[in-house]
């Protein structure tokens, strides 16, 4: 019995001493993607469903990037943004596929460091966080099935008894209100919703900015974008699009002196190889 004994405490410490070593090894280390320590990392949230600002795809073609957690793929206007800037930090770029809802509260609680979502920078919005100089700037448009009453809208008065809507908790919703008559749809989550609901004639038409509603018609050759003479009433804060950061954040003026160096001319020139790129309408 003592020998039996004895072999047992052996075998006990010997199991203690590993658990020890592998618990140790990183236990002092707050790791990211792939085992890198989250300094090294970029983590950037997207829907990656509101193409061609972001979209998933099953491969890494046309420059995309993993996506954190899963086998898709994320591409589009934001991703390439999110890359320079990655870049010009020295950081690894980490795509977290994130509901649109879920962006702030990830951002807030250290989930991810930025939101590069085609995110516009609200009055509202900059009551919870923080945002970057603009990285893109677009005017309001309708989109629509072809061939049908409303393509040949010139105002959006002409949208009057047409059932419309658009993004949940974005100021898209709510300029629907500036249509007279209009029967304003509930709101959807994303837009592929809005897609497969116009599609099917639930809706008229659905609020959108003007590339997202040139990547719906390219890629759908039964929808039409509809752009007003008499259009929405906007500030310029709501057309615009910017990078969400944390209250306090210090990659603020880093990030706003990469964007400095993306002129113009080169967002036009990637929102238009976005918009090539996008995968096809499912």
């Amino acid at each position: 019995m003592k020998k039996r004994g004895t072999l047992f405490l052996a075998l006990l410490f010997s199991m203690i001493l590993a658990l020890s070593a592998c618990g140790g090894a990183d236990s002092s280390k707050n790791t990211g993607s792939e085992g890198k320590s989250d300094k090294d990392t970029f983590k950037v949230g997207l829907e990656a469903g509101y193409a061609p600002f972001n979209w998933s795809q099953k491969d890494d073609s046309n420059g995309a990037v993993k996506i954190a957690g899963t086998s898709e793929y994320a591409g589009g206007y934001d991703v390439e943004i999110a890359k320079k800037i990655a870049d010009g930090l020295g950081k690894e770029l980490v795509i977290v596929k994130t509901e649109w809802d879920g962006l702030v509260p990830a951002l807030t609680s250290g989930k991810i460091d930025a939101i590069i979502a085609g995110m516009s920078p609200t009055e509202e919005r900059k009551k919870t966080i923080d945002f970057s100089d603009n990285y893109y700037k677009s005017n309001l448009v309708m989109v629509v099935k072809k061939g049908g009453k409303y393509e040949g809208a010139k105002s959006i008065q002409d949208f009057k008894g047409a059932k419309v809507t658009a993004q949940l908790n974005t100021f898209h919703y709510s300029v629907i209100d500036q249509i007279e008559g209009v029967k304003k749809a509930t709101a959807m989550d994303n837009f592929p919703a809005m897609r497969v609901a116009l599609q099917s004639g639930i809706i008229d038409g659905y609020v959108s900015e003007r590339p997202e509603a040139v990547s719906a018609s390219t890629a759908n050759e039964n929808f039409a974008m509809v752009e007003f003479e008499d259009g929405f009433k906007t500030s310029e804060d709501d057309t615009a699009i910017a990078v969400g950061l944390k209250k306090g954040s210090g990659l603020k003026d880093k990030i706003n002196e990469i964007l400095s160096g993306i002129s113009e001319e080169e967002q036009t020139s990637i929102m238009d190889k976005a918009i090539q790129n996008q995968p096809a309408a499912e």
